[in-house]
Order: C-alpha cells, then structure tokens, then sequence
C-alpha cells in the first residue's frame, strides 16, 4: 500500500486527501484501501448557507436504512483497516501547489495539491470533493482558466480534483454514491493529475 509520509514545516505527503467523513467520503477512502491506495480523510468546513434547503432522495425508510447500514459497514471497515479518518481535522483551504501562503514550492515537491487545515498542511496528488456548491466549483475552474463546459466532473478529473455527490440536483442515492465511489477511485489509480496554474478557493 502506497502510505503518506511526514516532511518538515508541519505539512504530510499522500495520495489523496478526501474532504469530508461522511458516507462519500468513508465509501472512496475505503474503495482506495482495497486498490492499495492511502488517503486522509479529513473534515469539511460547511459551504455559507445559501438558505436554501437541499432536496433529497432519501424519502423512504428503506432507503434511509439501506444508507445507515451502508455507513456502519464503511466505520467498521475505517477501523479494522486503520484508515487515517482525522474526524477532528477540518480542511480550511485547498490551493494549487505552489501558492506561497501556504508553503514554498520547493517543499511541495512534485505534489499537485495542498489541503490547509487547523492542523497543518497535507499535500496529494488527488483531492476529493464530497461537498462544495457547485457555482462556487465551476468558478474555481475558470479562475485556473479551464473550459468547464457542461461537464464538470471531467474538468475537475483532469487536475486531479474529483467529486462524489457533489453538484447533483438531488442529494445521490446510496448505490450512486458507491458507484461514484468507484469510479473515482479507479480514475485516481490510473491517471495521474496534470499540472494547472496557482490559484487557491476556501473550502
């Protein structure tokens, strides 16, 4: 299994780092330990509330029983495989490598992304997105100067950002989300990110 390692000024090299420890962000952690892939699942800072109420297609109780057990599953999986689930760790800034407020580029090395939290600052080749608004995503890109298009999951693969339940009308279901899950894991396996401009959004 490929494992993050430590380096100085407080900041850790890994694969992936997964923003949020929700179901999303259990099921691809999990889906990367089975394919030998390290990750650091760290906590989201909540998007500014827009007042809206997000809709959801979780309106039955067997659904909502299916995703219960489903997140059971996935805990028990983090703890028996000693995921690194940093549940008291909250991303507060997510940049490009080499934006010097956060670290100078020559310790960044030949890592793509830097994840800033209350604790330190982790370093990926891959970060992946279980919350964001997707306006918000879509302007990000442009600012790097990438034609999103209408689709954003693509645009964002190609930097090595990627998204599960994010930017979807309707909250995913829980076999959408695995599928997701997937994918995205399998894409972080097999292509590596390519190198985009410095740019950094709050997350």
């Amino acid at each position: 299994m490929v494992t993050s390692s430590a380096v100085h000024g407080g900041a850790e090299l890994t694969t992936t780092v997964v923003i949020g420890s929700g179901l999303p962000g259990l099921a691809v952690a999990s889906e990367l330990s089975r394919r030998g892939i390290h990750s650091i699942v760290v906590e989201c800072l909540d998007p500014v509330d827009t007042g809206q109420l997000s809709r959801t297609a979780l309106t039955d109780s067997v659904s909502l029983a299916e995703r219960t057990e489903l997140l059971r599953l996935l805990r028990g999986y983090a703890s028996s495989h000693s995921l690194d689930i940093r549940h008291s760790t909250l991303a507060e800034n997510l940049c490009v490598v080499g934006h010097s407020k956060l670290l100078p580029a020559p310790i960044l090395g030949a890592k793509k992304w830097a994840v800033q939290t209350d604790c330190g600052v982790l370093l990926a080749d891959h970060v992946v997105l279980t919350k964001y608004p997707q306006n918000q995503l879509r302007r990000f890109l442009l600012s790097l100067g990438l034609a999103v298009g209408h689709d954003l999951k693509s645009a964002t693969q190609a930097i090595g950002l990627h998204l599960v339940g994010v930017g979807e009308l309707l909250s995913p279901t829980t076999r959408e989300i695995v599928r997701q899950a997937k994918l995205v894991s399998a894409a972080i396996v097999q292509h590596p990110p390519l190198l985009v401009p410095t740019r950094a959004i709050n997350v």
